[in-house]
């Protein structure tokens, strides 16, 4: 083998490295899966819902894979920007995505989002199910769902809600109680659901409609006063708050969900795998109680790819006519 003058040992070894291990990744058989680290890719900033589901999640699903599993935070356009990089980094099953309810409103919200949830990825297994609950600072003079609509109608343009970032269910919660409610309320993005909390703790925003397992431990601790669920009945874990069904808006439900996605040309039988072990730790009973003490509801029993992506598919449809009746625009 001739080497050309100026070529440096190192940058020979590396290039063969890195052929030895693409032959070897592209080599390697479904059963063999998996074989080293994996990643799940979460499209927001650490400490919000989607982030705190993946992470006690993943501990036990790569306990049962015997393989570590990283929990990669891709920030950025209400997780299109991780969602993409999913689908760029290939469908070895090496690289999977965390989505949301906030994935099926991007379909419609965005010109653009540069990809179809439904399409694009395969569904691989629900985590679980969560209600929003609208929540305000205790500064803020409300202290039902009613009072939070007669001080939005008496200061239009003025009460402000937060969110985890457009076309988030945060947002799109807000966006359906102004329409089913007649309000002018004022919608504030932030860069996911971490910095919104802290916002709204701060006083910097007076309200926000938050996925309960990130609000929770919050009310629970007397910073921030819970108003209603926006889930059609009680929520199980927190049976003392109403909805806001009850509370004044008949017509109001949002439920949103958490889930794993693969890019869609990922092999089945990794699809399967991956399935059964998040089921596995899903009925864990340890696992559960963490979820469960923060608002998530678990799947009673273990959930098939095929179910979770119908419900998908009904999201999308579901959210577009929100959109389209609100006007909401993320670009």
């Amino acid at each position: 083998m001739e080497i050309k003058r100026g070529f440096a040992w190192p940058q020979l070894c590396m290039a063969i490295g890195a052929s030895v291990v693409t032959l070897t990744a592209s080599a390697q058989s479904p059963q063999e899966w998996p074989s080293h680290p994996i990643t799940w890719v979460v499209g927001y900033a650490p400490g919000g819902s989607t982030d705190v589901v993946a992470r006690t999640i993943a501990k036990k699903v790569s306990e049962d894979l015997g393989q570590p599993i990283v929990v990669q935070n891709r920030p950025g356009a209400n997780s299109n920007i991780g969602a993409v990089s999913v689908l760029r980094a290939g469908s070895d099953g090496y690289t999977l995505y965390v989505g949301s309810g906030a994935n099926a409103i991007n379909r419609t919200l965005y010109s653009n989002p540069g990809y179809d949830i439904a399409k694009d990825f395969s569904a691989v297994a629900l985590f679980g199910t969560v209600s929003n609950l609208l929540v305000v600072n205790p500064d803020l003079p409300v202290r039902t769902v009613g009072e939070y609509i007669e001080y939005a109608k008496k200061n239009p343009g003025k009460l402000t809600c937060g969110s985890s970032g457009p076309g988030s269910s945060i947002h799109m919660s807000c966006e359906l109680f102004k329409i089913e409610t007649g309000t002018d309320i004022m919608h504030v993005p932030f860069n996911g659901s971490g910095p919104a909390m802290t916002a709204l703790l701060g006083g910097q925003v007076d309200s926000i409609f938050e996925n309960m397992p990130t609000v929770m431990p919050n009310v629970q601790a007397g910073k921030l006063r819970a108003l209603g669920v926006t889930s059609p009945d009680r929520w199980l874990t927190a049976p003392d708050i109403p909805t806001l069904r009850e509370s004044g808006v008949p017509n109001f439900s949002v439920v949103t969900w958490f889930g794993l996605f693969a890019p869609a040309q990922t092999n089945s039988d990794i699809v399967t795998k991956m399935n059964k072990a998040i089921n596995v730790a899903l009925q864990d009973a340890s696992t559960r109680d963490v979820l469960t003490q923060r608002g998530l509801q678990v799947p009673p029993q273990p959930n098939p790819p095929g179910e979770f992506a119908q419900r998908v598919k009904a999201d999308v449809e579901k959210w577009a006519t929100v959109v389209r009746q609100s006007g909401a625009k993320a670009d």
